[in-house]
């Protein structure tokens, strides 16, 4: 098992690869994927999967002590011609998307009681998102929710989390040939909230994927998106922004399967922490199999650490099993403001503080434009500028 390093202000890593002939890196988990919850031992945070993360703070998730109360709402405002469905565990297209890899996902899939699916019909192009949100009273929650593209139908989701929760949930993104979905999920929860998720996406032949994933609210956040591909030409993208206060773990693990030929995956996650005891783990896992020649990829994740007191762990993973690919790399790099764009800015009369800001805003502004939504991004802009006030 490679060794996942905790990688201090100021220093950077890029380019390592780990063949399949040495020791597997974390791509693979300890426990094989399952829907059985009882699959899983419990997690006691020695283990690769658990090492950063604050079990003591998942309010029982973890270890099946936590309880269904209920507390989350779900609204769907969707356009004419999509299906909302509500549906029952017995669904055939509930769990084809992909399989729980811990067992947080698994006691959701083994939990919930109905599930949401939402289907938009072959060649069907949506003009306007349909619009999931979710918003929590106080309660616990197991949930699981399938998002499902016809072949070449085109929208764009929007996942909404706010409120008080502690919720477990499963994702499913389900894309036909030559279909095209955007997911914006935003986790703009109450300081108090738990929320712990695995995304799957399976990406049909010819098909474009691309995530934006949002995280600024919550104690603990754990998400865990991960990508298989179903046909040959499958592409995609999957990015990230978050902004970690004082007190705040906020973690996201993901996995590129490459598991057939001539497909091709990007992922951009760029974080900004501040305060004492605000905590970011980013994992990105790429695993090429033998069989996906052809494959184009890439990875990257950036830091950007405000004040102080905060912690970044930043692990990029690179398997490789076959020399026959278009090209792969990754890269993390974790660090300060940049003294040298400080000073540009001040030198032509910026004031310092507004210098940063505006320092911190580029930092984002590649991000916050891949969302295409005008007023999410609009929302996501005025809530880093209220992050910001706090502190730069």
């Amino acid at each position: 098992m490679a060794e996942a390093q905790s990688i201090p202000v100021g220093s950077t890593t890029a380019g390592a690869i780990a063949v399949a002939a040495e020791s597997t890196v974390a791509t693979r988990m300890s426990a094989p994927p399952s829907f059985d919850v009882a699959d899983f031992p419990v997690p006691h945070g020695r283990e690769e999967e658990w090492r950063f993360t604050p079990l003591e703070r998942l309010r029982g998730l973890h270890d099946g002590t936590a309880v269904a109360t209920g507390g989350v709402k779900v609204d769907v405002q969707a356009p004419e011609g999509v299906t909302v469905e509500t549906v029952g565990r017995d669904d055939a297209r509930l769990g084809r998307a992909g399989t729980p890899v811990d067992r947080i996902a698994a006691q959701a899939y083994s939990a919930f009681e109905q599930a949401g699916v939402i289907t938009v019909p072959k060649d069907t192009v949506l003009t306007e998102p349909v619009r999931i949100a979710v918003h929590g009273e106080g309660g616990t929650a197991f949930a699981h929710q399938v998002i499902e593209l016809g072949a070449f139908a085109e929208a764009v989701v929007v996942i909404d989390h706010t409120g008080d929760a502690v919720l477990a949930a499963n994702v499913d993104y389900l894309l036909g040939d030559g279909a095209k979905l955007t997911v914006v999920s935003v986790q703009d929860w109450d300081d108090k909230a738990v929320h712990a998720a695995q995304h799957n996406a399976l990406i049909g032949r010819d098909a474009s994927f691309k995530s934006v994933v949002v995280t600024f609210g919550g104690d603990v956040v754990r998400l865990h998106p991960r990508v298989t591909y179903a046909g040959t030409g499958g592409e995609a993208e999957l990015f990230g922004l978050y902004f970690t206060d004082a007190g705040q773990h906020q973690e996201h693990r993901l996995l590129v399967d490459h598991n057939v030929p001539r497909c091709k995956s990007n992922v951009v996650y760029k974080g900004a922490l501040q305060g004492d005891d605000a905590h970011a783990v980013w994992i990105g896992d790429v695993l090429i199999e033998a069989r996906a020649e052809g494959t184009d990829t890439y990875e990257m994740n950036r830091n950007l650490v405000l004040t102080d007191g905060a912690r970044v762990d930043s692990v990029p993973n690179l398997e490789i099993e076959t020399g026959e690919i278009v090209g792969a790399g990754h890269a993390s790099a974790t660090g300060r403001f940049d003294d040298e764009q400080l000073f540009y800015l001040m030198a032509r009369g910026i004031p310092a503080d507004e210098a940063r800001r505006l320092v911190v805003r580029g930092f984002f502004a590649e991000l916050v434009q891949q969302i295409g939504v005008p007023d999410i991004e609009e929302r996501l802009i005025a809530r880093i500028e209220t992050e910001l006030e706090a502190t730069v």
